[in-house]
């Protein structure tokens, strides 16, 4: 994924983690700055929450802290964040955050997160990569250890 007018390549990691669903939980992202190897680590957690909001949190808190527009790659273990943000947003979005189900629209869940994410997504060109959860894949099993240090001040 070359860069393309003057746009940073960035590399994003994302998982999140609870205890119990729902339960206490954790997010943490690492990214990379593919030119010149800066990484940034961040994590954080919620007291009472769901293992999908914290996936979606990972994704929002890594995209929050990019300063312009880039050429993103995200990796992420949750299909729900990719299957979601590649493939569904689109539908949801034309059906004012609904969603079909038994023949008519229902609100979909953490409309609020996915809302945001559509808007961090937007300046970016964005890859979706799915990584195996619990694989050995380094930043993936760095990012399950940072959210579950996260949550587990909730214990």
């Amino acid at each position: 994924m070359a860069a393309t007018n003057h746009q940073p390549e960035v590399l994003l990691f994302t998982d999140g983690a609870c205890s119990g669903n729902p339960g206490p939980g954790g997010w943490a992202f690492i990214m990379k700055h593919v030119a010149s190897g800066k990484v940034l680590e961040k994590s954080g957690a919620d007291r009472e929450t769901t293992n999908n909001r914290m996936e979606l949190q990972a994704v929002i808190e890594g995209l929050s802290a990019l300063k312009r527009p880039c050429h993103l790659e995200l990796f992420t273990d949750s299909e729900y964040v990719r299957k979601g943000l590649s493939e569904w947003m689109a539908g949801w979005k034309r059906n004012g955050w609904k969603k079909r189900e038994k023949g008519s629209l229902k609100p979909i869940k953490n409309a609020e997160l996915w809302q945001a994410l559509d808007k961090l997504i937007a300046p970016h060109q964005i890859k979706f990569t799915r990584v195996a959860g619990h694989s050995g894949h380094p930043e993936n099993d760095r990012c399950d250890e940072l959210a579950v240090e996260a949550y587990q001040r909730f214990l």
